[in-house]
């Protein structure tokens, strides 16, 4: 399991390796608050989704079961949305509709339909917090990159008290060489190709090694 999980990271990472949820991450990672904001609502959902699956997997007839995840999915993905609304309406507006959205990323519906319909509870809450944790871990990434380049600083609000600052650091010396471009979405897309092919590059690596510890 503990292999597993490791492997969602680098290996198998839903963003820089299977490419999957690229709507969310390229549009909101703009802010390191925004990143943890979709990570943790999207990981939340994730985990829930799927030992729900996994629970009602036997019940669930194969001709109906996709539609089934959906409506699984969709009313997760509500009640998140409502208490985010609640409990922290600056992060709501931050995210917008990509929280909405959260329904049809591909790697919630991907875990739902290969793990969770063929696995136990246990597991399939442990690959939906794995997944999650890659997710955020993906956005998070990127996100710090992007601000940094843009604002010459990366700040962690308080998402209940926007006006607190939990913590962060900026450069004032940078702030004429910031590359306003790392904040659009050409920015968005040059940042992701970058980590995406120094995680391919990892992950080639990896492959090579696997393949020389196989001949000895």
């Amino acid at each position: 399991m503990w292999r597993n999980f490791k492997d969602s990271f680098i290996k198998d990472n839903p963003v820089f390796s299977m490419f999957l949820g690229l709507c969310s991450v390229l549009a909101i990672s703009t802010t390191f608050n925004n990143a943890v904001g979709m990570g943790l609502c999207v990981t939340i959902v994730l985990i829930f989704s799927n030992v729900i699956i996994s629970l009602l997997r036997k019940l669930i007839s194969n001709e109906i079961r996709i539609p089934v995840y959906i409506v699984v999915i969709a009313s997760l993905v509500t009640i998140v949305e409502m208490l985010v609304h609640a409990y922290a309406p600056s992060l709501y507006r931050s995210l917008g509709v990509f929280l909405s959205l959260v329904v049809v990323n591909c790697i919630i519906l991907g875990r739902a339909e290969a793990f969770a319909s063929k696995n136990d509870v246990f597991s399939s809450a442990a690959d939906g917090f794995g997944m999650g944790m890659a997710y955020t871990f993906a956005l998070v990434l990127i996100s710090v990159v992007r601000e940094f380049l843009a604002n010459g600083s990366v700040i962690f609000y308080d998402p209940f008290d926007p006006e607190k600052v939990i913590f962060g650091f900026a450069f004032e010396s940078l702030k004429p060489y910031t590359m306003p471009l790392a904040a659009s979405s050409v920015g968005a897309f040059l940042v992701f190709a970058c980590f995406a092919a120094f995680f391919a590059m990892l992950k080639n690596r990896a492959a090579d090694k696997e393949k020389e510890a196989d001949k000895q």
